[in-house]
């Protein structure tokens, strides 16, 4: 069966969302296609694990945040391949779908450089099953350790950037306050949170004014830092280094990475850094024609030729900014070059702490006030009203009264 669209968005994170939700709002009529019937917000993946707030906090129904925008039409399906020279889509019933324009936004999967026993034995945390199966697997770990009169236990964190510093300042602080209020403080006594990562220092695109700030706070908090030095292995029992340390541990988080899936991968089209696709100016794929790449499938450039990060931000503007250009092909206009509004940098620490570097001229702010805006932030950029009310709502009892909200993350396994 072959179906003609005059849109098709394959993938539902912050890129292929704005794109379709700007396309429909635009006249245009899209397919939005995604493996998942919800939008999840990426970047509170971490609070999900660690119990600070509930799922139905960032995840939000796709037929929910397009109920008003008629134009783009949702199917929840896997989509097995992609041909881009035909600006065709093959799922795995089977079905193959025609687009008059093609807009490849399916995100990115987790890189384990090849460590050996990181993708058993290690939890990435980049979904809601993600973040579900780690919540599930750190409770039932506190559970046996209850249950054990003596021995350490020690969690481990790969990756020192904003997704690893968030997650071991999250999980010290559960133990602090989680831990000692839910379990007991001799237990909290026993639990060890460690970071690792090859790069020297922690939050490396960060100034080293908010670097210090943050290598101080996870200090204070009880985080062991292993900085300048790699994973060579991850078993059941624990994770090996390169200098030799061998850190006994029975939870391995693994924040150490993105690279495009193995759907960009068999595309045909060629791949730069991490596997992703190096677009063009205007945000459309090299060597094809109606083909766009925008959000971590896609290396993107700003108005100078630098590289821009992997953020969120970056992917919502592309996403808007490709929604324009596509409407201007249609309607016979002329392509726009992306430009990136820098709008800074931000990272969680812990209640209370966090660092923000602000705006293209990178304003800088610690501690509480960081703290207030990194809240204020991410509550703003959550979709739904009732999303954004859960999350406040978690974090009021988290945060101020110190009783989480979100104790039971799921059923282990």
């Amino acid at each position: 069966m072959e179906d003609t669209h005059q849109v098709i968005v394959v993938g539902a994170g912050f890129a292929g969302l704005t794109a379709a939700k700007e396309l429909g709002r635009k006249g245009v009529d899209v397919l939005l296609i995604d493996a998942n019937s919800y939008h999840q917000f990426q970047p509170l993946l971490y609070q999900v694990a660690t119990s600070q707030i509930g799922v139905s906090a960032i995840a939000r129904p796709l037929r929910s945040i397009f109920r008003r925008i008629r134009r783009v039409k949702v199917t929840t399906a896997n989509v097995a391949a992609v041909d881009v020279a035909k600006r065709t889509v093959t799922t795995d019933d089977g079905d193959t779908l025609q687009a008059q324009t093609l807009v490849i936004a399916v995100g990115a999967v987790p890189n384990f450089f090849n460590t050996p026993g990181a993708e058993e034995h290690a939890f990435p945390l980049y979904s809601v099953t993600d973040a579900t199966r780690l919540g599930s697997s750190l409770t039932r770990l506190l559970d046996q350790a209850d249950r054990e009169p003596s021995g350490s236990v020690d969690m481990v964190v790969v990756g020192g950037g904003p997704t690893g510093v968030e997650t071991a300042g999250a999980l010290a602080e559960n133990i602090k306050f989680v831990v000692t209020k839910f379990f007991s403080p001799e237990l909290a006594d026993r639990c060890r949170v460690h970071l690792v990562d090859m790069v020297p220092s922690v939050l490396n695109t960060f100034s080293s004014k908010s670097q210090d700030y943050t290598r101080r706070r996870l200090a204070r908090i009880g985080v062991q830092m292993h900085m300048g030095v790699g994973v060579t292995e991850v078993r059941p029992d624990g994770v090996t280094l390169a200098d030799g340390t061998d850190i006994p541990s029975r939870l391995v988080v693994w924040a150490g990475g993105l690279k495009a899936g193995n759907l960009i991968a068999n595309s045909g089209l060629a791949q730069g850094k991490g596997g992703r696709i190096d677009v063009r100016p205007d945000l459309t794929a090299p060597d094809v024609d109606g083909v766009y790449v925008i959000g971590d499938a896609a290396n993107i450039t700003d108005s100078t030729g630098a590289k821009l990060p992997q953020l969120g931000s970056v992917a919502q503007q592309a996403g808007k900014w490709a929604a324009r250009n596509i409407h201007a092909d249609i309607n016979g206009g002329t392509r726009q070059a992306f430009h990136y509004f820098d709008k800074g940098y931000m990272a969680m620490i812990g209640r209370g702490a966090a660092v923000a570097e602000i705006g293209r001229k990178r304003i800088q702010l610690q501690g509480s006030l960081a703290f207030v805006s990194w809240l204020l932030v991410h509550l703003a950029l959550l979709s739904g009203f009732q999303q954004k009310v859960r999350a406040l709502f978690s974090w009021l009892n988290g945060y101020i009264i110190h009783s989480p909200a979100q104790v039971v993350v799921g059923a282990p396994e």
